[in-house]
């Protein structure tokens, strides 16, 4: 019988510059537009809806500057995530919603705060891979790694993971969301066309194929002054787990894309591909052997 799930993706322009506008209100204009987006798929019958990632502000990341920690909030009970809990209890539609939060003074992460249709809080991932890459991607002055693991969310329609931009060019932990159980990963993401759009629909679908689960992959829009770094070039979309696109937002503007998946294809995929069956963790130790002897090597020299 199908367990088809209707899912929404929001991309989104930041066209408000730290130039002109104080970070505050940045924060309310970006928060308003998503609200508009939100209500959006709430009228289309969205049950899961994911947001991008720092959605509430521009990819400040381009520079590194201890004004942007002014953004943080604590997760739960921070203003964002407690407004998007309203939010969802009001449209009964689960969400993933990507803020920058405050664990201490200090110590941020890159987080998703997992919301379910009845506006519980379920919990967070935080980003494990912080990139530091030139030009404008500087997340190591801002974040601190990850340290929740890759758990997976029992929500009303689907059991969710979530995984953040960088992640997604790491295959261990798109795997160990699936060998939790994920059925639907969300990727919120912030990442510019020089850089990575070649990867865009190669990656993910790769993941959806490897793991058997569905994808589901947000990207920004737009170029975001002053920094200029380079188009954030959208294009969000859900894949099904043989790697086929269903449907695909446009490069250069505010969207919202909504996929009906049907949640048996899972179960249809890995009838016909065993790989968890057919994986052999015994012999993967030399992944993280070498990297042990890399350190021993440079603790003894």
């Amino acid at each position: 019988m199908p367990r088809v799930v209707r899912c929404g993706l929001i991309q989104a322009h930041c066209e408000w510059s730290p130039e002109k506008f104080a970070l505050k209100q940045i924060k309310q204009k970006m928060i308003a537009k998503h609200e508009k987006l939100i209500a959006a798929a709430a009228k289309n019958k969205v049950q899961i809806l994911g947001l991008q990632e720092l959605f509430y502000g521009p990819y400040f990341c381009a520079e590194q500057q201890t004004r942007w920690y002014d953004l943080t909030e604590r997760v739960p009970g921070g203003p964002t995530v407690t407004l998007m809990q309203k939010l969802a209890r009001k449209y009964r539609m689960a969400m993933v919603v990507p803020v920058y939060e405050l664990e201490m003074a200090g110590v941020f992460y890159n987080t998703a705060a997992v919301i379910d249709a009845d506006g519980k809080y379920l919990g967070k991932y935080r980003k494990h891979h912080i990139p530091h890459v030139h030009p404008g991607f500087w997340e190591k002055f801002y974040f601190t790694p990850g340290n929740t693991g890759y758990p997976v969310f029992e929500t009303k329609f689907a059991r969710v993971g979530v995984y953040i931009c960088y992640d997604r060019h790491f295959p261990e932990g798109a795997r160990c969301l699936g060998l939790n159980g994920a059925e639907i990963v969300f990727n919120p993401s912030a990442t510019v066309a020089g850089l990575s759009e070649y990867l865009w629909e190669l990656e993910q679908p790769a993941h959806a194929v490897a793991n058997g689960y569905f994808v589901a992959a947000i990207n920004r829009v737009g170029y975001e002054a002053p920094w200029k770094i380079g188009e954030f070039y959208g294009k969000s979309y859900v894949c099904n787990p043989r790697g086929k696109i269903l449907v695909q937002a446009s490069r250069n503007k505010d969207e919202l894309v909504v996929a009906d998946i049907n949640l048996e294809e899972i179960d249809q995929v890995r009838a016909t591909w065993q790989f968890y069956r057919d994986r052999r963790p015994d012999s993967y130790g030399e992944i993280t052997r070498t990297q042990a002897r890399a350190k021993a090597a440079d603790a003894a020299n």
